[in-house]
């Protein structure tokens, strides 16, 4: 009957045999390469900053050469009437905080608004110009909307403790920087989150590449075990552990290179060549590369990438990088800077980047000044004007 299990002794139970089972007609093949299914790296701020700034060379370098290019864009201060060689807010950020200068404190905040699309700055002091000037981590801080959706306060959390910026001031103790993002009305997109797809198959080939190195540089192959009588066979569970032991051990690694398999009887090795698709992970690899560099407006060539020929030379790359991608986003934050700034002091001035310069764009400088300085028909006021200087005070500058 059914249920006659149950009624057998402790004793039965132990000498009886176990049921018979079919054997795989896979089983005496060890298969040593397998697919499997896809997976993407999380989309917030702290995993893409850790897979595609820390973790990729492509990333990594796109924001350095960003950051670093347009914190060390020279700015001029001016108003309506004058431009400015000493002024409050040149030399605030001259020195912003004990621990940065202008360069280290301009690059913090390009490298946040890289990897998370927002910049924060906070201001410490009281009435008149702050004292100094700090560059908040994106990741902590979090944005506190009211009744009508605008930010009433934020809140900054470190290690479980919060700290509460209240907006509600007079002068906003934090200025908020941030991308356009066309799907949210408080905090912006960063180019790290469009090039994340890109970053996780840049990184994908390289982990496989570094995964064909560890198994001697070869590819992939397979076991096929016979039984006596030349057949199909199975290996106990002792024997198929055996083996996969001593083929992790003296078999795969790069110092086991070239290293000569001793197959006992039974066993044959049947190796696998490189598939297409094995050959073109290479091609992949700089074409992901590529999506990187375009995400963040960095021409290719800039980077060593091969099989890029938009650009005739490298002069040409490097001033298309100025003018596409250094010098919106050094003119914009420079110019929310000067106005949160301004409203401390109450005089309103702005900062933008010194075109004259700037050695990426002698070439285009030169050729407007000789433009511009020998129309004759236009005034000496409207030709300071079409260079972006400010018009003569009093007979000076």
């Amino acid at each position: 009957m059914v249920l006659d299990f149950l009624r057998r002794s402790d004793g039965e139970a132990q000498t009886a045999s176990p049921p018979e089972r079919k054997a795989s007609a896979t089983g005496p093949v060890i298969a040593w390469q397998g697919a499997g299914r896809v997976v993407w790296s999380p989309r917030d701020t702290a995993s893409l900053t850790k897979s595609g700034f820390v973790g990729n060379p492509i990333g990594f370098r796109c924001v350095k050469l960003i950051a670093e290019a347009a914190a060390a864009v020279p700015l001029v201060c001016q108003d309506t009437g004058r431009r400015y060689e000493t002024h409050p807010v040149l030399s605030l950020l001259a020195r912003p905080n004990g621990a940065q200068g202008r360069a280290d404190l301009l690059e913090a905040l390009f490298g946040q608004i890289l990897l998370s699309g927002n910049g924060y700055i906070e201001a410490v002091g009281s009435g008149g110009m702050p004292f100094e000037l700090h560059v908040l981590r994106s990741d902590r801080m979090n944005l506190v909307p009211g009744k009508d959706g605008w930010p009433v306060a934020y809140e900054y959390t470190v290690g479980g403790r919060k700290h509460r910026f209240d907006m509600a001031a007079e002068v906003a103790p934090i200025c908020h920087i941030r991308s356009f993002h066309p799907q949210d009305d408080h905090y912006g997109l960063s180019p790290m989150q469009a090039a994340a797809t890109a970053i996780d198959v840049h990184s994908s080939a390289s982990r496989w590449s570094k995964a064909l190195l560890d198994n001697a540089a070869r590819p992939s192959g397979a076991i096929v075990y016979r039984g006596a009588d030349g057949g199909p066979g199975t290996m106990t569970a002792d024997q198929y552990d055996r083996l996969l032991s001593e083929m992790e051990m003296h078999h795969q690694g790069a110092r086991n290179a070239g290293r000569p398999m001793l197959l006992e009887g039974g066993l044959d090795w049947k190796p696998m060549g490189f598939s297409p698709s094995d050959m073109e992970f290479q091609e992949t690899k700089r074409d992901a590369a590529r999506e990187i560099a375009t995400a963040f407006g960095v021409p290719p060539m800039l980077l060593g990438i091969p099989g890029d020929m938009t650009y005739a030379n490298y002069q040409e790359a490097n001033r298309a990088f100025y003018r596409l991608t250094v010098l919106p986003l050094a003119t914009r934050v420079a110019a929310t800077i000067a106005d949160w700034l301004s409203r401390f002091s109450g005089e309103v001035v702005t900062l933008a980047p010194d075109l004259d310069q700037i050695p990426a764009l002698s070439v285009e400088r030169e050729a407007q000044w000789a433009r511009i300085g020998a129309a004759s028909f236009l005034t000496d006021a409207e030709k300071r004007a079409l260079l972006g200087l400010p018009p003569v005070v009093d007979g000076g500058v």
